[in-house]
């Protein structure tokens, strides 16, 4: 299964790796390292975590207030947020009605 982000994720992810960053040196690089880590999880398993709306799961990083949220679609494991979980849950909600 190949892995593939929308535009707002991908951006999402860049953003907070460069806001950790800010905050402290190599700390952004430790999310990334984390993101990939959730990642690894999601394509081990991909049915392993809680549904949030009928097609979308989230699975939570660990040390962040981070969660990644994807849908399994045919061969593709579509990110559909990298997201702070301080947001509106709904936030990226708008992003999938131009799918």
């Amino acid at each position: 299964m190949r892995v593939g982000f929308l535009d707002p994720a991908r951006k999402e992810l860049a953003g907070a790796i460069a806001y950790y960053n800010q905050e402290s040196e190599g700390l952004g690089y430790r999310f990334a390292v984390e993101v990939r880590r959730a990642l690894s999880r999601i394509l081990q398993y991909p049915h392993a975590w809680p549904l949030i709306s009928v097609r979308t799961r989230r699975c939570r990083t660990s040390g962040f207030p981070y969660g990644v949220l994807y849908q399994i679609r045919e061969d593709v494991l579509l990110i559909v947020a990298v997201m702070h979980l301080h947001r509106h849950p709904d936030c990226w909600k708008s992003r999938l009605r131009s799918e």
